[in-house]
């Protein structure tokens, strides 16, 4: 089953930073809506970010608002997130999700995504 396969991850200080990627040459994110999600031990899923398929339109969660930054290589067929300045309370595994049939907007909601990763891990000490 075509899932996508994220990358990245890792362990970092307090005030560090990490880019995430995730990809799948078998499953085109051109006009799609693709987010990052996370979800720390004992903790629900909580959504991160999203970008529609127009590269343009963000949404961020109000935790990482102004540290995180989500993009996207439509020639790589490739999702990133950039994260800096990085807090113990960011870490989490880390999950990349795109939409099925086109949602046509952003969405925090894990259960508007189909197509999820295995997820990578972010570990911040402090």
């Amino acid at each position: 089953q075509a899932q996508m396969v994220e990358s990245g991850g890792g362990l970092v200080q307090a005030g560090g930073s990490l880019r995430l990627s995730c990809t799948n040459p078998r499953l085109s994110i051109d006009v799609h809506t693709t987010a990052w999600f996370r979800q720390a031990p004992g903790k629900e899923r909580e959504g991160v970010s999203c970008i529609m398929s127009n590269g343009r339109n963000t949404v961020y969660a109000d935790s990482v608002k102004g540290r995180f930054t989500i993009s996207r290589d439509y020639f790589k067929n490739t999702l990133y997130l950039q994260m800096n300045d990085l807090k113990p309370e960011d870490t989490a595994m880390y999950y990349c999700a795109r939409d099925v049939v086109g949602l046509g907007s952003c969405s925090l909601a894990a259960a508007d995504f189909g197509y999820w990763g295995q997820g990578t891990q972010v570990t911040v000490s402090s």
